[in-house]
């Protein structure tokens, strides 16, 4: 994912969400131009309210019962449990799993790094925490049915899912900036952007769902605002890592990073994201691209993918590869794609910038990371610049195809990047790989 999702949990402060809302069931809008969150497009549905919902829903169009990993509480384990989910609304689609990319920024989710205050998420959804909740925000699978008023898919369709929803509606997807749709203030206030009521269930309690996918789940119901339609040629393992990690890395390079023939890039961090973001330096001409990472198989695959050089750290990066690399200039671009952001990394990163580059912030940070150790008169003085990303800053329904080609045409590395397949029941030792650096990509195969 990337790693930005923090913007899009409160849009204007706290008492812009005095109450929760759910989207009109038309879904339309007389003036196209106008902000999805306008005052005409939200009625208000009470809290008190969803219980009898509930039961409506369940004589709309019955329950399934499938597998799916959740976790219950901060720092709690993945579990694979059986739950119900309801067949879908207005708007709505139910996807048949075929895989699920295993993303850092579940572990944040897992670890309660990006939960919002009780109260805030009590505004946001009717309850005060973001668990209990389905993971996986990333992953690709077959339309099963659609529910009234989908217009742009049908059973049997191809599709990778998209953490980011876009509405195509709203002021930021009419002027080309999709990933920083207004859609994307509900990601993680749990019920369906639809109507605000819930379709995935443990028991008697509604399950919230990481970026409004939860994508671990043999089968989830979305909007269909959060798909993204695929050639059936191509292939769904691919595109299920492309539909966060790499795309987020590619695009930070590509985009955010606007790296040009000849460049000197540095990506620090070698993971799913980094590894996006290296090809995509490669890609984008870079005359060099550094590898940074304390995990030295992280390097060596990085070497093998785009990279020139590769180095333990920062320091090693300015002491034993750029005098000779750059003559002392430094690099153009560096990208942030560590799993944990700390405020001493980032003046590390700005310490191998050159005059006049850029600095892209990739990586997802605890939601309390609120200074960051960086030396302000280099950067002005330096005439330096930061920049943050969410999905490398490109229309996910143009990233996705487009890399999907690419690897097709042999031209992207993805399968190399995968270190193993899990089942749905692996989930835990999924995360405890990742975590201890013996994952570079892991993947839930349904």
């Amino acid at each position: 994912m990337s790693r930005l999702l923090a913007p899009f949990f409160v849009h204007n402060g706290p008492k812009h969400y005095a109450k929760y809302f759910h989207w009109h069931s038309r879904h339309t809008s007389k003036e196209p131009h106008t902000s999805c969150f306008g005052p005409d497009h939200f009625t208000w549905l009470k809290y008190e309210q969803w219980a009898s919902v509930r039961e409506a829903m369940k004589s709309h169009g019955g329950t399934m019962k499938v597998k799916a990993a959740i976790v219950t509480e901060a720092n709690g384990p993945w579990r694979t449990e059986v739950i119900e989910i309801d067949e879908p609304h207005a708007h709505e689609v139910k996807v048949k799993m075929a895989f699920s990319g295993l993303c850092y920024s579940d572990e944040h989710l897992r670890h309660g790094d990006i939960a919002q205050a009780p109260e805030v998420m009590e505004m946001l959804s009717g309850r005060k925490s973001v668990f209990p909740v389905i993971g996986g925000h990333e992953g690709s699978g077959i339309v099963e049915s659609v529910g009234p008023e989908v217009t742009g898919l049908q059973p049997g369709d191809h599709v990778a899912v998209s953490f980011v929803p876009s509405c195509g509606k709203c002021e930021y997807c009419l002027s080309g900036r999709s990933y920083i749709c207004d859609m994307g203030a509900t990601i993680l206030a749990g019920p369906m952007i639809a109507d605000g009521t819930w379709r995935h269930h443990l028991g008697e309690e509604n399950l919230n769902r990481m970026c409004q996918v939860g994508s671990m789940s043999e089968y989830i119901v979305v909007h269909e605002a959060s798909l993204i339609r695929i050639e059936p040629w191509l292939d769904l393992r691919a595109a299920a890592l492309i539909s966060c990690g790499l795309s987020t890395g590619y695009g930070s390079a590509v985009n955010r990073g606007d790296v040009k023939p000849g460049d000197t890039v540095a990506v620090i961090g070698c993971g799913g994201v980094g590894s996006g973001a290296i090809q995509g330096a490669a890609h984008a001409g870079a005359r060099a691209v550094i590898a940074i990472d304390t995990n030295q198989s992280k390097v060596d695959r990085a070497l093998k993918i785009g990279a020139t050089h590769g180095c333990a750290s920062t320091l090693d990066a300015a002491f034993t590869i750029l005098p000779e690399l750059t003559w002392g200039k430094n690099c153009d671009v560096v990208i942030i794609t560590v799993d944990n952001l700390t405020s001493e990394l980032f003046e590390q990163a700005r310490s191998i910038t050159a005059k006049g580059g850029t600095i892209v912030l990739t990586s997802l940070a605890s939601w309390d990371l609120t200074h960051l150790d960086i030396n302000v008169m280099l950067l002005a003085m330096m005439n330096q610049e930061i920049r943050g990303t969410v999905f490398g800053s490109e229309n996910p329904r143009i990233q996705v195809p487009k890399l999907l080609r690419l690897h097709h045409e042999g031209k992207f590395y993805i399968d190399e990047l995968v270190t193993r397949e899990y089942t749905i029941d692996q989930v835990q030792q999924a995360a405890d790989d990742l975590a201890s650096g013996e994952n570079l990509r892991g993947v839930v195969r349904f």
